[in-house]
């Protein structure tokens, strides 16, 4: 039984580690698109990442519940089991697959969060671009405001009994 719980969560792993390379390599591409600012493409591959993002979670729903039996057959911690924690209570080679199997993932997570971040910076820098541009537009569209600010009040001369002119 402990063999197949750990069959199991070693395939949801595996799965997950696929799904994972899946959304990584759509996160690149995004980046390119974000520079090449192809819009209809970049929508195309948002609606791939959502799909991606979906399965994800359904396997990590999978992997909680597999963790968690294998956990409690290894002896570890069953309301919140860590992988890592699992793969100690095992250890052994299959222990040591675990290590690896955890390690690659967060190798994974980590590099797909530095691209989201950066690909967060190209969108926020043409989203300014654009309403740059569009206040552009509409400053040219809409012409001159009604009402400027022409006046400005003069400082100085604050005493009574100035002088406005000098003819007499």
């Amino acid at each position: 039984m402990k063999q197949r719980s750990f069959e199991n969560l070693v395939s949801t792993l595996d799965e997950m580690t696929k799904q994972y390379r899946l959304l990584f390599e759509c996160v690149r591409k995004e980046k390119e698109l974000l520079i090449k600012s192809d819009i209809e493409t970049l929508n195309e591959s948002n609606a791939v990442k959502e799909r991606i993002l979906t399965q994800i979670k359904n396997i990590e729903s999978q992997r909680v519940h597999s963790a968690k039996e294998l956990a409690q057959l290894a002896g570890a911690n069953t309301t919140e089991p860590r992988l890592l924690d699992i793969a100690q209570k095992i250890g052994g080679t299959d222990g040591d697959k675990l290590k690896s199997m955890h390690s690659a993932l967060e190798l994974l997570t980590n590099r797909l969060l530095e691209f989201n971040k950066e690909n967060a910076a190209y969108a926020e820098s043409a989203l300014n671009t654009v309403n740059s541009a569009m206040d552009n537009i509409k400053e040219t569209l809409m012409g001159q405001k009604t009402y400027q600010k022409k006046g400005a009040y003069q400082q100085g001369y604050d005493k009574s009994g100035h002088l406005v002119r000098k003819e007499a």
